[in-house]
């Protein structure tokens, strides 16, 4: 299987400018390979939103790159929400983010909902 021309670095800029995030954060689960990725977005455009209709617009903004992808998760914040976050936790977010400790919100694309049937995950 060829590498997925999606990295972290591409998601960040897409997110950025999709989104008008202020702060994004993307780590490759995978091992390098392009194939997981989980998320920290920040952006005013989730004001008034809930949970869902975060993840929709964040899912509608990446598109093509999910498409690609065999899993996805994003935490959504808006700058207040993340500015509350950081100072309650002194500004270290650790990795809790990544949807480990505390309960994070995690919205996964499962390999059926993002491959084809004949792709394989990266190994």
């Amino acid at each position: 299987m060829a590498e997925s021309s999606i990295t972290e670095s591409s998601i960040k800029e897409a997110l950025t400018l999709r989104l008008k995030a202020t702060h994004v954060e993307v780590q490759d689960m995978s091992g390098g390979c392009g194939q997981s990725f989980t998320t920290l977005i920040v952006s005013p455009e989730f004001a008034g939103k809930n949970s869902l209709k975060r993840h929709r617009l964040v899912n509608a903004a990446l598109k093509d790159e999910i498409a690609q992808i065999h899993a996805w998760s994003a935490k959504c914040q808006t700058p207040e929400e993340w500015e509350k976050e950081k100072a309650a936790t002194g500004g270290n977010d650790g990795p809790h983010w990544m949807g480990l400790p505390g309960g994070r919100s995690l919205a996964w694309i499962s390999e059926h909902d993002a491959l084809p049937r004949d792709t394989k995950p990266c190994l």
